[in-house]
């Protein structure tokens, strides 16, 4: 048995999050990590919501509310959607919490200690008009490498890489569009150069299992000066500083957010009874820490987090084994944009649509090494052509068939077709190929192995033909319909990492009770007798018409 940690991306809540934040962080981790569990493996995935920053602080300034009160609306929203759209996170929290501010300022005060923490002062921009001086967030400007012309002060979406606001070209203050001023401020600053040797060697050791983007971003980010960053802001919203004389300073949100996944881990531990029960995911050498994120975080996860842990736990503290970052998703043709209303928001699909045809799109039309795009039209082309008629019918017609004339009851078998036998086989043979490609993270490849089964089955029962075969042969045809049983039950684990609700339901119309998911990754024989639920399709088929729709609807909120 393995054990495997799975730590994901803390999404703002500054709104609702859109399809691009779910296609990176959450569809790929819950496939992971359900096929593990299935596999007998045991499992913690953790993450929650960054209530803290200045995204927050922006849109609580826009809405007139205190920041506490628009994060927690916000992540109430997002838990709920996530809950909706099946993503089985053993613990799903904030950095709102009690023990997380405790855990954060336990790992400030002990690198501050060690000395990996100093003081220092430096420039920042500093708005007359606003009074107060700019957190990075509260500055856009002209990113000094792509030139891009609306680079945030910490980080370039276009280039993805970090920033410190100084380098922006024409700066301006986010909030009412003025210059600022350049003045100096004390700060907090993480000595990342002591850390550069452990991290090359770190970096080198996980060459052959990083994906290309991740590792060769890392390199670059490493091969480039390698400077102190600052972990404290001017802003009132946030961990407090535990230094005397601080009191006006919070601990920057970068710095804050990675740490929640070891607070995460803290906080179930505690909620079990265990409190102790953590350090087995973080101390023990034989857990291995998967870490799924957009691949605009990739630097905090292969150089800040580990130099953090480095700092933290002087060795004792498991690193990132792999960093799964996604490329980013596109819309219709564009960059996906909150801000600039160029998005599909989360609660509103889920009001729509369900959520298994999303992770599924989601998961064949994944930005796994390179940026793809989310098309109305090929949503509802997926919906209709794969799951529709291949998956979902073929499920439709052999149960209906079944219900209807066989008393509602699997049939008895007689012996096997060399095809029956070859149908099963490959159904077996098939969970092989699947376990090992989710393993290796390889999320698209995985699903098509899937959706080559359905062809192959629709392809035997139309060969088997057991409507007709009936009228003159009622032992064969039973003995079809026995088959194509044992093969869809099959499939429904099969399905389950990708799809977990209509895995239930197919679960469930097998007449089987319980959870589907916490069966074991093979394929569980259905016995003859076995009463059967009246059949209901496991998806809606959609009109094309939505696709103009959806596209107009975008077009006005944008």
């Amino acid at each position: 048995m393995e054990k495997i940690f799975i730590g994901v991306a803390w999404p703002y809540v500054s709104g609702y999050r859109h399809l691009g934040h779910v296609a990176g962080f959450a569809v790929p981790c819950d496939i992971f990590a359900r096929y593990h569990r299935l596999a007998g493996n045991s499992v913690l995935m953790v993450s929650g919501s960054d209530m803290h920053g200045t995204p927050i602080m922006v849109r609580a300034e826009q809405e007139n509310k205190p920041p506490a009160e628009v994060a927690t609306h916000y992540h109430n929203i997002l838990d709920a959607n996530l809950k909706t759209l099946g993503i089985s996170y053993d613990l799903y929290t904030s950095t709102e919490t009690a023990n997380h501010h405790e855990t954060t300022q336990d790992f400030f005060s002990k690198m501050l200690e060690r000395g990996y923490i100093h003081k220092k002062t430096q420039t920042q921009h500093y708005c007359v008009t606003c009074a107060r001086f700019l957190a990075d967030r509260y500055v856009e400007g002209r990113c000094p490498f792509c030139s891009y012309e609306n680079a945030r002060g910490d980080q370039c979406d276009e280039c993805g890489r970090p920033l410190e606001a100084l380098e922006l070209g024409d700066p301006r203050c986010k909030t009412c569009g003025a210059t600022p001023e350049v003045r100096e401020t004390e700060h907090f600053f993480l000595d990342l150069p002591e850390f550069r040797e452990r991290l090359e060697a770190y970096v080198d050791e996980h060459h052959d299992i990083w994906r290309a983007n991740v590792y060769q971003f890392t390199l670059n980010l490493l091969s480039e000066t390698l400077r102190a960053r600052a972990i404290t802001r001017d802003i009132s919203w946030g961990v407090p500083v535990p230094v005397e004389g601080y009191e006006d300073k919070v601990i920057y949100v970068w710095f804050d957010a990675v740490i929640g996944y070891m607070s995460a881990a803290r906080e179930w531990a505690a909620r079990r009874g265990t409190p102790e029960a953590w350090r087995e995911w973080w101390e023990d050498p034989e857990v291995k820490s998967f870490y799924f994120i957009g691949k605009d975080n990739i630097v905090f996860h292969t150089v800040i987090w580990p130099a953090m842990l480095m700092g933290y736990g002087l060795g004792r503290f498991n690193l990132p084994y792999d960093v799964v970052s996604t490329e980013f998703l596109t819309m219709e043709g564009r960059q996906l944009s909150g801000s600039r209303g160029h998005a599909i928001w989360l609660p509103d699909f889920l009001e729509r649509y369900d959520p298994d045809p999303l992770r599924f799109y989601l998961t064949v039309n994944a930005p796994e090494t390179r940026d793809s795009d989310f098309s109305w039209s090929e949503f509802v082309r997926r919906n209709n052509d794969e799951l529709v008629a291949k998956w979902g019918n073929f499920v439709n017609r052999v149960l209906s068939f079944t219900y209807k004339h066989f008393e509602g009851k699997v049939p008895e078998p007689a012996d096997l077709s060399g095809e029956d036998v070859e149908l099963l086989s490959k159904v077996d043979e098939t969970f092989l190929k699947v376990g090992d490609l989710i393993a290796a993270r390889r999320f698209k490849d995985s699903i098509r192995e899937l959706m080559v089964l359905w062809d192959r089955a629709n392809v035997w029962i139309d060969r088997a033909e057991p409507w007709k075969v009936i009228k003159t042969d009622r032992a064969r045809a039973a003995t079809s319909l026995w088959t194509a049983i044992q093969a869809i039950s099959g499939m429904k684990t099969l399905s389950l990492p990708y799809m977990p609700t209509t895995a239930q339901q197919c679960h469930e119309l097998l007449g089987l009770s319980g959870a589907a998911a916490e069966r074991r990754w093979r394929r569980e024989e259905v016995p003859a007798g076995q009463p059967l639920a009246k059949p209901s399709p496991l998806f809606k088929k959609l009109d094309e018409s939505i696709v103009d729709e959806e596209i107009e609807r975008m077009k006005r909120q944008g």
